[in-house]
């Protein structure tokens, strides 16, 4: 059995938050189980044989709440304490991360150095302490050393590469962009749009562009486009391909069970997008998040058909344009509910070897709700998720990044997606932005990043996730969006904000 026990103020929890938890493998692959609590005491009644941790929202003092994972361990009678295998879980990884990232020789890593090794001192404590209070006391007082001291790390990490990357800022002209809604452009969207980003990303929603079979609605991404291209604003578009609910018009379900035909509607909706409007996108979303939202349920190897079809098409219709295969909920806990997904890198690699016609990854990361893929890791997670794309062997656009810039309405203890540093503010969002990215452009093989959506409104995925207030009033974010590029790509620069 594998179980772990919570202690907090000295005694069994008697409430532990599970929103979010799930088990995961040696190979950091998440694992169907059931994970329950009972009395202080979580459960996790897993289907396969071997070593396993448990990742959950755990708050951490100076950190957040954050989802962090535990060590992996065997199964046993007597329960793990929890905090202490956390904590053993973050200094394995920062061992790793040191490894990779060669800080031995940066002098601004001494100082967390010495953090980590006061971590692993408390760690060595607490697994002698006879008492399991005590013990989990003390675990939790060495996981907040060692997330905090990895946190740093991971900053020191990213400014010392940027700063040499940064010298060859001219290499990366249109490197920071935003999505969109396409309700109509105001003056001052455009305004502030011109000034912040250079490139916008549009949403291509099957649903809103067909509302009902052969019925079109192109007014709201025509509008946007005559608006960007009058303004030399160069155009993405996502995506061509999503099952996701949200994307999928409610006619197509007529045919769930028949792929031939989906394919075939598939092949004219890709086929129809571009001929409208590839004269004017210079990068497209080929496929988004196939590998973890299926609505239909296709197979692996239909979702690898669907996506070269659209990869061929865009190399035949706008042969200039790169083409871009997203993926979202980069951990991958959401195959730990539902096996018929398949895991991120997995599906990236297949992706690879498949043979499909595709330029680079595209990244979605949107931290803050209380849904699977969305809540919050911290910046060495981050950092740690991002050097998995560099042995995939293709560019990486951070196609969509984005967290609150408040609590969302009604959040709970149990309804909460967690928190970085401090509850989500304006300031702690402008912090956040800053941070993701000088580590995302401290990667050689990130090209891009944009910003999920420009403006607040009333339905988004990460609710107060824009860089502009619903009323477009700018934020703490935008602020920091536009020193961000003077700073680290002044030649991007094309007059003021």
């Amino acid at each position: 059995m594998l179980s772990f026990a919570v202690y907090v103020d000295g005694k069994l929890a008697e409430k532990v938050n599970l929103a979010g938890s799930y088990v995961v493998g040696t190979d950091d692959v998440p694992l169907r189980a059931e994970v329950s609590v009972k009395n202080g005491v979580i459960t996790c009644k897993k289907r396969a044989a071997g070593p396993a941790g448990l990742a959950l929202l755990w708050r951490v003092e100076g950190a957040g709440a954050i989802l962090l994972e535990t060590i992996r361990v065997q199964e046993r009678d007597q329960p793990y304490l929890l905090q202490v295998e956390l904590a053993r879980g973050r200094l394995l990884r920062i061992n790793h991360k040191m490894e990779d990232w060669g800080l031995l020789d940066v002098p601004e890593v001494e100082s967390p150095l010495r953090q980590v090794d006061q971590a692993r001192d408390v760690l060595i404590e607490a697994l002698k302490a006879e008492d399991p209070a005590k013990a989990a006391s003390l675990g939790d007082k060495a996981l907040s050393m060692a997330v905090r001291a990895s946190e740093e790390l991971s900053r020191v990490q990213g400014r010392s590469v940027l700063q040499r990357r940064t010298q060859a800022a001219g290499q990366l002209r249109r490197a920071i962009g935003c999505g969109v809604h396409l309700d109509p452009p105001s003056e001052a969207t455009r305004k502030r749009l011109a000034g912040a980003c250079d490139f916008v990303t549009l949403p291509l929603i099957w649903r809103d562009i067909e509302p009902t079979e052969q019925s079109f609605n192109w007014k709201p991404l025509d509008g946007w486009i005559e608006v960007l291209v009058k303004n030399h604003t160069p155009v993405r578009a996502s995506s061509l391909l999503s099952f996701h609910e949200r994307n999928v018009p409610d006619w197509l379900y007529i045919w769930e069970h028949d792929f031939d035909t989906i394919r075939d509607l598939a092949f004219e909706h890709v086929r129809r997008m571009i001929n409208r409007y590839g004269q004017y996108v210079q990068t497209w979303t080929i496929a988004s998040g196939i590998h973890a939202n299926n609505c239909f349920v296709f197979s692996f190897e239909q979702l690898i058909e669907l996506t070269r079809m659209a990869a061929a098409l865009l190399k035949q219709l706008s042969p200039r344009a790169a083409a871009v295969l997203e993926i979202v909920s980069p951990w991958g806990e959401y195959y730990a509910r539902n096996q018929r997904t398949i895991p991120p890198l997995l599906y990236a690699d297949m992706a690879v070897q498949s043979g499909i016609s595709f330029d680079a990854f595209g990244l979605r990361l949107e931290l803050g709700p209380p849904r699977d893929g969305n809540f919050v890791r911290d910046m060495f997670q981050i950092s740690a998720m991002l050097d998995q794309f560099a042995k995939l062997g293709k560019p990486l656009h951070v196609t969509g990044v984005q967290v609150p810039s408040a609590a969302p309405p009604r959040a709970d203890e149990a309804g909460d997606g967690g928190s970085w540093h401090e509850p989500w503010s304006e300031q702690i969002q402008a912090e956040w932005l800053r941070r993701f990215m000088e580590i995302a452009f401290s990667k050689p093989f990130v090209e891009t990043v944009a910003w999920q959506t420009f403006a607040d409104r009333s339905e988004q995925e990460v609710p107060y996730g824009g860089l502009l207030r619903s009323d477009l009033a700018p934020k703490e974010s935008y602020r920091e969006l536009l020193n961000l590029r003077k700073d680290m790509f002044p030649a991007a620069q094309r007059g003021p904000g």
